[in-house]
């Protein structure tokens, strides 16, 4: 019993004396800032194509529709290794007519969406150039991103930190303290922006009446990545 009663003693000793160190430590707890934008260079197009009746009655099939959007991305300088195949699709706008004559075999149009990743708002201006009207159902910006995002990334957590460890560091000044080693570091919450870009053409005419203006070249709204830490000192 007796030799119970010391170890309680003991144990109470010690947690007395460590919620007072705990008490007695100073600390400062700041927010650091960091933020980055980006002119995208990978920029997804994604283009659909489908099968279509000419007003003389003859439906142009997909084959010959594939291969002449194919051969049209290879004139403007894009390879199979920008080019892949999205999905196919089977549509028919008069299928309730179908069903209701009771017909088993509907006409359908078969259509097929590629994804084209091009590096440059000029680019996604030569792949619309070069669309047929009639073919194409429609065409949109599916992503936006860089090549060397997570690097950018990185960068900018490890800004974030240091931004924190200044801010500390001259708010500690204030009160004649001097800051210590980090207690704890928050990772840094993701705020990044990876905006649906608008295309407005990539080339504007001039509104000078001068012919020989120059075009501006407008480029995709840039992605802006942003970070905050959150940092706990010492103080010293």
């Amino acid at each position: 019993m007796k030799y119970i009663f010391v170890f309680l003693f003991f144990a109470s000793s010690l947690l007395v004396n460590a919620q007072q160190n705990a008490v007695q430590q100073k600390t400062i707890t700041v927010t650091g800032n960091a933020e980055l934008e980006i002119v995208p260079n990978e920029i997804d197009v994604q283009v659909n194509l489908r099968e279509y009746t000419k007003k003389n009655g003859e439906k142009i099939a997909i084959e010959t529709i594939k291969n002449n959007f194919l051969s049209a991305c290879k004139s403007i300088g894009l390879t199979d290794k920008e080019i892949s195949v999205q999905s196919y699709q089977g549509f028919d706008s008069n299928y309730w007519l179908y069903r209701k004559n009771k017909k088993q075999t509907p006409n359908m149009n078969a259509g097929i969406s590629y994804w084209i990743q091009v590096n440059s708002a000029a680019k996604v201006e030569s792949i619309i150039n070069i669309l047929d009207d009639e073919a194409t159902e429609n065409f949109f910006i599916a992503k936006v991103s860089h090549s060397n995002i997570n690097e950018f990334k990185k960068q900018l957590k490890m800004q974030a930190i240091q931004a924190a460890k200044t801010k500390a560091i001259y708010l500690a000044e204030a009160i004649n303290e001097h800051v210590g080693e980090a207690i704890t570091i928050t990772e840094p919450t993701e705020t990044d922006t990876y905006p649906r870009p608008y295309y407005a053409s990539a080339m504007y005419k001039s509104s000078t009446p001068n012919s020989n203006a120059d075009a501006l070249v407008i480029d995709f709204k840039k992605i802006k990545l942003a970070y905050t830490v959150t940092v706990v000192f010492a103080l010293k």
